[in-house]
């Protein structure tokens, strides 16, 4: 597996946090889990989701709900712009990931 920059900017807001990516046409974002369920999106390009083995695709703009403990990844099928939105405290960005992603 080959790694990318994908361009990731943090913002916090009073208990809120959003991971901003730009995943380019062609990249994903790997399968991971969250310990509750979160809004994920899609502000800019066309990309499909694959939840638990099963695959939907979303044109930008949309707002998806993933759901507590489900495998996700997004793949890119044209350059877009991607947002994780999560309920949260933590605002350290070395323990964001620690404290954000489930098993």
């Amino acid at each position: 597996m080959i790694e990318i920059d994908l361009g990731v900017i943090h913002h916090f807001s009073s208990g809120l946090y959003a991971k901003q990516m730009m995943l380019p046409a062609d990249h994903f974002a790997v399968s991971h889990a969250h310990t509750y369920d979160h809004l994920s999106i899609l502000a800019k390009g066309r990309v499909t989701v694959e939840i638990q083995g099963v695959e939907t695709e979303y044109t930008a703009p949309t707002c998806i709900n993933i759901l507590a403990g489900k495998h996700h990844k997004i793949t890119a099928h044209e350059d877009s712009a991607w947002f994780c939105i999560h309920a949260t405290d933590e605002t350290d960005i070395s323990k964001i990931d620690e404290v954000l992603i489930g098993g």
